[in-house]
């Protein structure tokens, strides 16, 4: 097996080579190893072992570790939502089919029909839920129905807002692409406010999903520069691309358990 060891936990010394000296014990070969001591200390281990490694409960109770394993064999289940608009939700399915990204991806929830050619295409179940205002209740139960045995979601621009009980049911990280350079222009129409300021610069940025809009962790984000000569549909082009190429880093990174939490910030191996 080619695992994957995920360690968060107060900094003090001596727990690298706890955690080394116990996988070691158990026959596994360490491939690589990143750390960083923050707010607490982060350690991201992958190794090989060709038995079971029980017994880790001991080291994680003498440091007050909260861990995770991972096999790095087994494909999470990633489930995408989106809106009208598909660029990321098309390069996601592109990188999927190619081999770039290691998951599944058994369904795409959309509050609107426009996808559903597109997404079928690939193979995958397409599933329209209309949401909106009135209906906001509704539609999650119905979204919540069909997302049992998910391990990830991503909004590929969803442009809905996902409730605090949402969240709190779905039982899995949820990671939202959102087009401008957070935390400057959140919320709605960014290239708009963005070109209504001048600015000189225009970005994306990927997240996780908190109650409080566009304001969970970041994880990735990129820029272009741009000048007072492109208009709102020129800076919505140039955006297109960047959204496209942070979500896919960040979906990859997730994927691979690089992404590790320091507080509200994320620590990226």
């Amino acid at each position: 097996m080619h695992g994957r060891l995920l360690v968060s936990c107060p900094d003090r010394p001596g727990i690298v080579a706890a955690v080394a000296g116990f996988l070691h014990g158990h026959g596994a070969n360490i491939t690589s190893s990143a750390q960083h001591s923050g707010e607490r200390f982060l350690m991201r281990m992958e190794f090989d072992a060709d038995g079971p490694l029980d017994g880790f409960e001991a080291v994680a109770e003498e440091f007050g570790m909260e861990f995770s394993f991972a096999d790095a064999s087994v494909a999470k289940r990633m489930a995408i939502l989106v809106s009208r608009e598909e660029h990321c939700l098309l390069d996601l399915l592109w990188r999927r089919r190619s081999g770039e990204l290691h998951c599944e991806i058994p369904l795409v929830i959309s509050n609107h029909e426009d996808a559903r050619a597109d997404v079928e295409a690939f193979g995958v179940e397409f599933v329209h839920v209309p949401n909106g205002r009135d209906v906001r209740e509704a539609a999650e139960e119905a979204m919540l129905d069909r997302l049992g045995g998910i391990d990830f979601v991503v909004l590929a621009r969803y442009m809905q807002i996902l409730t605090g009980g949402f969240l709190a049911r779905v039982g899995a990280p949820v990671m939202n692409i959102h087009h401008s350079f957070l935390p400057a222009f959140a919320g709605a129409a960014p290239y708009e406010r963005a070109r209504e300021r001048g600015v000189k610069i225009i970005g994306a940025t990927a997240h996780y999903v908190t109650e409080e809009l566009d304001a969970g962790p970041i994880i990735e984000q990129d820029v272009a520069r741009v000048s007072h000569g492109e208009d709102v549909r020129a800076l919505q082009r140039i955006g297109r691309d960047i959204e496209r190429t942070v979500l896919a880093r960040a979906v990859r990174w997730h994927l691979e358990d690089r992404i590790l939490l320091d507080g509200t910030r994320t620590v990226v191996f």
